[in-house]
C-alpha cells in the first residue's frame, strides 16, 4: 500500500475548540470587561479549584509565572539549592534562576519517567540544607507523589508540584496539582485544555493565594494612588482568555478520554514492534494521556548522532531511531517531537549538580524515545496510517 502525505497536517497536540469558548469571550466584549478582572476570571478560578479539589486558584499569564510565584512563596533566595525534575521543559527550572537559586537536577525512574524517589533521598543526603523540591508529572503521567511528598516532609522541605502537563490526572484518587504546598498548571495552546496562553497557581494556603495575587498585579498596595512596597510582576490573565478557559473546562474529561484512546490505539498498534509506550502504574494512577510517547528497545536502535542543534542517523534493516521516525513523519505531514532533553545536558546548566540512583536514566530515554502525534482531532484512520508509517521505519 502506498501512503500519501496527509493533506491536512497531523499535529503533535493542538487546541480543540468547541463553541462555548466564543460565547464567554463575547460576553467579556459585550460587558467591556476585557482586561485582567471580570466574571470569566472569577468563574475559571472557581471552576478549576472545584475540579482539582484545592481551596484557591490564581489565574496567571502562564504556567511559568505560576511556577515563579510558587518559587518566591517557597522563599528561594540567592544561593539556595532547589531539587528539580531533570527531564522536563526549561520553564520548570528557569524560575529558580530568576530568584538566583541553584537547581540540582534529580534523575528520572523508568517506571513513570518522573523524578526518582531514591535519587531524591540521595540528593538530601548530599545536600541536606535544601528546602524546596519541584516535581513534574511528565507528559501527563503522575510522579510517585506520595513518596516524594513523604521525603520532603521528612527533610522539612516545601514541595512544588509542576502539574502543567497533567491537569485532570489522578494519583491514588487525588488530582495532580494538590500534592505540593504550591502547585502550577498550564493552559498553553498545546495542553489538555487551553486559554491560548495562561496558567494557574493552586494552593490551600489563603495567605499564599492573596500574596500571589498581589505580586501578579505589580504588588500594588491598597491605596488611592499607586503605592508599592514589594517587587511585583505583570502576571495576571485577561478576562478574554479566561473566557476561552471557561469553555474549555467543560470539555476536560472529553479531551482526556480522547487522549487515552489515542494512547491505547498506539499501544495495540505497536505490540509487534521492538518498542514500549511511556509507562504508568494503573494500580495507583490515571494519567491524562496528554502526549503518547514511545521508547525503542536498545537492540532495535540504529546508529544515531546528535549535536546541540542537529541529528542524523544511519539506516539499518530491522532497526530505527527517533531521528528516522520523526523525519519520516514530517515527510508525511505529521508532527512528532523528541523527548524533553534533560536539563543537566543543556549548555546553560552544564555546571549544575545532577543526582542519579542508577546511572543517567533521563539521557537514555532522551536517546531512544519520542513523542508521537497525539492531537485529539486525529481520526482513528489517520492514526492507523501513522502507525503503519512507523512500522515501515523498522523494515
Amino acid at each position: 500500500m502506498e501512503i500519501q502525505p496527509f493533506e491536512k497536517k497531523i499535529w503533535l497536540s493542538s487546541p480543540t475548540m468547541h463553541g462555548e469558548e466564543i460565547q464567554f469571550v463575547q460576553k467579556a466584549f459585550d460587558t467591556n470587561w476585557v482586561s485582567t478582572v471580570g466574571e470569566n476570571i472569577n468563574e475559571l478560578e472557581a471552576g478549576i479549584a472545584r475540579e482539582i479539589g484545592c481551596k484557591y486558584a490564581v489565574a496567571l499569564a502562564s504556567g511559568t509565572s505560576a511556577i515563579h510565584l510558587a518559587v518566591k512563596l517557597a522563599g528561594v533566595k540567592q544561593g539556595d539549592k532547589v531539587f528539580c525534575t531533570d527531564t522536563t521543559f526549561a520553564a520548570t527550572v528557569n524560575p529558580v534562576c530568576y530568584e538566583k537559586g541553584e537547581p540540582v537536577f534529580i534523575d528520572m525512574e523508568r517506571g513513570s519517567w518522573n523524578m526518582d524517589p531514591t535519587a531524591l533521598e540521595k540528593a538530601f543526603e548530599m545536600y541536606p540544607e535544601t528546602k524546596v523540591v519541584i516535581v513534574v508529572n511528565l507528559y501527563g503521567v503522575p510522579a510517585k507523589l506520595d513518596e516524594i511528598k513523604r521525603i520532603c516532609d521528612k527533610n522539612g522541605a516545601i514541595l512544588i508540584e509542576d502539574a502543567a502537563e497533567s491537569l485532570g490526572a489522578t494519583y491514588k484518587g487525588a488530582q495532580t496539582g494538590t500534592f505540593g504546598k504550591y502547585n502550577a498548571i498550564s493552559f498553553n495552546g498545546n495542553k489538555i485544555i487551553t486559554t491560548s496562553g495562561g496558567g494557574m497557581l493552586l494552593t490551600d494556603d489563603e495567605n499564599a493565594a492573596i500574596t500571589a495575587r498581589k505580586w501578579s498585579t505589580q504588588s500594588r498596595e491598597n491605596a488611592p494612588w499607586y503605592q508599592h512596597k514589594d517587587l511585583g510582576y505583570n502576571y495576571r490573565m485577561s478576562n478574554i482568555l479566561a473566557g476561552v478557559g471557561r469553555g474549555q473546562l467543560l470539555h476536560l474529561k472529553e479531551h482526556i478520554a480522547q487522549k487515552k484512546a489515542i494512547y491505547m490505539r498506539y499501544k495495540e498498534g505497536f505490540k509487534d514492534l521492538p518498542v514500549t509506550m511511556n509507562p504508568y502504574d494503573e494500580t495507583v494512577c490515571e494519567p491524562n494521556f496528554w502526549l503518547s510517547c514511545m521508547l525503542i528497545n536498545k537492540d532495535a536502535m540504529c546508529e544515531q548522532k546528535r549535536s546541540d542543534t542537529k541529528a542524523s542517523y544511519v539506516k539499518e534493516s530491522g532497526k530505527s531511531c527517533p531521528t528516522e521516525i520523526l523525519e519520516t513523519l514530517a515527510k508525511y505531514n505529521a508532527e512528532g517531537r523528541p523527548i524533553w532533553k534533560p536539563m543537566h545536558l543543556q549548555e546553560i546548566f552544564k555546571d549544575s549538580k545532577f543526582v542519579s540512583a542508577e546511572g543517567d536514566v533521563g539521557a537514555d530515554i532522551f536517546e531512544r524515545g519520542l513523542c508521537l502525534p497525539s492531537d485529539n482531532k486525529m481520526t482513528p484512520e489517520e492514526q492507523d496510517i501513522i502507525i503503519e508509517i512507523i512500522k515501515r521505519c523498522f523494515i
